[in-house]
């Protein structure tokens, strides 16, 4: 692959990355009443570099081609959403599978089923349509969705953990599952406090 073949490649999904980051904006002032209820707390996004891309392709057994990206990678344009609550991501999600004009491709949920080294996030590609002249395609946008704690816990374990062969592996694991455990009890007794602070005055 080129570099004028890449950039000619990750045109659109520039574009349904960028449909979809206007929509999350939409919904962070809409989804609560009040303004200063805002859901979400940040959002990050990417588009996979030419490296990136190739190296993945290979690992998979793919070539590292234009048309191997089209057809087998679903996270060239990737969205990371960083909310308060479990339940900001629960209701961003209903949000967000509303919506007649995207499609649900594919759809992993690691907050209600962590994944073994204690993982939590909800992970979700959707197809973005974008508009041309006289057509419109579908490009897949991966968005990950989590609380602040669960970004936390993720960007440790990932300086930690990426691309590392280490030898107390079976201790960073219990490690990492005994704070991943208490992130989750803080998170639960802090959206417990925001729920009482939220009790209607008599």
């Amino acid at each position: 692959m080129t570099n004028e073949q890449y950039y000619d490649m990750i045109r659109p999904y520039e574009d349904a990355l960028n449909l979809m980051m206007a929509r999350l904006e939409v919904f962070n002032h809409s989804m609560y009443d009040r303004a200063h209820q805002k859901p979400i707390h940040n959002i990050q996004s990417r588009i996979k570099k030419k490296q990136s891309i190739e190296d993945k392709l290979v690992r998979g057994g793919r070539a590292p081609s234009v048309s191997s990206a089209k057809d087998y990678l679903q996270d060239i344009a990737g969205i990371r959403v960083i909310c308060y609550f479990v339940r900001d991501v629960e209701l961003l999600m209903k949000n967000l599978k509303s919506q007649s004009e995207l499609i649900v491709i594919k759809e992993k949920d690691y907050i209600n089923h962590p994944k073994p080294n204690g993982y939590r996030s909800y992970h979700i590609v959707l197809g973005v349509p974008v508009c041309y002249l006289d057509s419109q395609e579908y490009y897949p946008v991966e968005i990950q969705i989590r609380t602040l704690g669960m970004d936390f816990w993720a960007s440790m374990e990932h300086r930690i953990c990426y691309k590392r062969e280490r030898d107390d592996k079976e201790e960073i694991q219990k490690v990492l599952l005994r704070y991943a455990a208490q992130l989750k009890e803080m998170e639960d007794d802090f959206e417990q406090y925001n729920d009482l602070r939220e009790l209607p005055q008599r």
